[in-house]
């Protein structure tokens, strides 16, 4: 509480160092909200608005996440394949001996029926209990749809007698992602601004896989992040592109393992064919975009040119279990004319060389800025704050650090009203960054990003989740965020005073309506619910 004062007080007292509505724009916008206790956060933004969000950007690997016990792709993949070699074996002896029925297939994706039960039978106290650590070490959480397969809780480990569930390879599934998802919310609930993890968010949603494709999407679904995503997004596109088109995981979602050449040796053998899946995706969704000049013979040249893209499986005959491999008994032999140019067949290259070209196409350029403007500044941006973020990607050879050092310079993105509406990912982050907590469990938080339809690493399809401010505002998503809002309250109690709260995240950026409403709420688990629930802390 009087932490709360002395940051109030101290933004107060120097109103000609401070400038509140760009502080609120800095952390917002482009971050992930201001912390609250001692953090400072929104001192420190409204003394230097620009370079407080561009602070992230300087620091060596920054965006990289390294936490105890994830592994890599290759080493998750194993795990899956060995499980997957133990249902080969149960199957053939159950059809020998004709007496059991073997287990099913490691996939803990929910079909469409079990999804809407988990979100009809989905606690809200789950969420509230995880922004309030007073009552979660009362009331151990109650079993959920989201949290069967988790480990025990920190209190039930207290009890004496407390026994962990077995575990089997679909614990180990659902163990591996929420691990991955911990230390995801755990690295968005530390960071000063969170521009950076923003950056993550963007191009991962941009670059998207679905957990729900199956077991080995539900493994590599963080590794997919870390490994193809984290290390490029201050970096080139075009590496960027390279890492993800040959990653195991981006390669299994599409079907690109799927994919033979007609006229090579796997496809003549097999009679089997091209799948196009990832090349029309590169082009639609990750590159040119709808209307950038592209044809259906690029799409099914393109496809030609990647077969054989492929990750080596289980038995290893290409390479280690689970690595980005070139099958070139899979690939279509060959040159291809792609986009007017010819390329050769010249093995992996061909590929990499065609997705060089792609990257750095004009069309590409133009996609990519747009849609960057769009997340970040409004759904119809600006056309000139547009265009000049398309010149800059084409002038740096697409320097995704230059390209978010031109959007955070633009005064069109620091003047533009705040009319996006937080996703729902942005807000429950945001809620526990204001409220002072470290995720423990994520379940609760992956719970709530389910309720409001946000699944962590979940998109209905690969174009990824809505980044437009109609997806989320529509009425039934907001009354979802309300009754989130209202238990979040009703769970904090006295812990807080809501008017601290509202001095330590929005300060004199507050509307005299927002203000007058927080004061004259009934309780202050009114005001609290109030202050989530106000335009100044659901808009950016």
């Amino acid at each position: 509480m009087r932490t709360f004062n002395i940051a109030a007080a101290t933004l107060k007292g120097n109103p000609m160092a401070r400038d509140s509505q760009a502080a609120l724009v800095a952390l917002n916008r482009f971050g992930l909200g201001a912390r609250g206790g001692a953090s400072g956060d929104f001192v420190n933004a409204a003394s230097d608005p620009r370079g407080f969000v561009k602070a992230e950007l300087d620091r060596p690997n920054g965006a990289l996440l390294e936490a105890p016990g994830l592994q890599s792709t290759p080493a998750l993949a194993q795990e899956v394949f060995a499980y997957q070699l133990e249902q080969k074996q149960a199957r053939e002896a159950a059809a020998k001996s004709g007496t059991a029925t073997p287990p099913p297939e490691a996939n803990p994706a929910p079909s469409a029926a079990d999804d809407k039960m988990q979100r009809r039978n989905l606690s809200l106290d789950r969420m509230a209990m995880e922004m309030s650590p007073k009552e979660s070490a009362k009331e151990p959480a109650k079993a959920s749809a989201e949290n069967a397969n988790a480990a025990m809780t920190p209190a039930d480990a207290m009890q004496p007698n407390a026994q962990k569930p077995p575990q089997s390879p679909l614990n180990v599934i659902q163990k591996t992602f929420r691990a991955e998802a911990l230390a995801r919310l755990q690295r968005a609930s530390l960071v000063d601004c969170g521009f950076t993890e923003r950056l993550v968010v963007f191009w991962s949603n941009h670059f998207c896989i679905s957990a729900n494709k199956g077991g080995l999407a539900r493994m590599w679904a963080g590794s997919f992040e870390r490994e193809a995503i984290r290390p490029h997004v201050l970096g080139r596109f075009a590496d960027m592109l390279k890492a993800v088109e040959q990653h195991p995981a981006m390669l299994f979602f599409l079907d690109n393992q799927q994919s033979l050449g007609p006229d090579s040796r796997a496809g003549q053998n097999r009679n089997r064919g091209l799948n196009e899946n990832l090349a029309r995706e590169i082009m639609e969704l990750h590159t040119l975009g709808v209307g950038g000049g592209y044809s259906q013979d690029d799409v099914t040249s393109l496809a030609r040119i990647i077969t054989g893209w492929t990750f080596a499986g289980r038995q290893g005959k290409l390479g280690t279990p689970g690595v980005f491999v070139f099958n070139a008994n899979a690939h279509e032999p060959g040159p291809q004319r792609l986009l007017g140019q010819l390329y050769e067949d010249n093995g992996v290259a061909q590929g990499e060389a065609a997705l060089g070209f792609i990257a750095r196409h004009p069309s590409t350029a133009k996609f990519v800025a747009t849609k960057f403007a769009r997340h970040f500044v409004s759904d119809d941006p600006p056309p000139a704050l547009v265009a000049r973020l398309r010149d800059v990607f084409s002038k740096t050879d697409g320097d995704l650090k230059a390209l978010a050092i031109a959007l955070l310079d633009s005064d069109e993105a620091w003047q533009a009203p705040p009319t996006k509406l937080r996703s729902p990912y942005e807000f429950v982050v945001a809620t526990g960054r204001l409220l002072s907590q470290m995720p423990q469990d994520p379940s609760r938080y992956l719970g709530g990003l389910n309720l409001l339809g946000q699944p962590l690493w979940s998109p209905a399809g690969p174009n990824g989740f809505a980044d437009t401010n109609a997806a989320w505002a529509a009425p039934e998503g907001m009354k979802l965020r309300l009754d989130i809002s209202a238990q979040v309250a009703s769970r904090l109690a006295d812990n807080v005073d809501p008017r601290d709260l509202l001095e330590l995240a929005v300060a004199d950026a507050a509307s005299p309506e927002t203000r007058r409403t927080i004061e004259r709420a009934e309780s202050r688990q009114q005001a609290l619910a109030l202050l989530l629930m106000s335009p100044e802390f659901q808009r950016r």
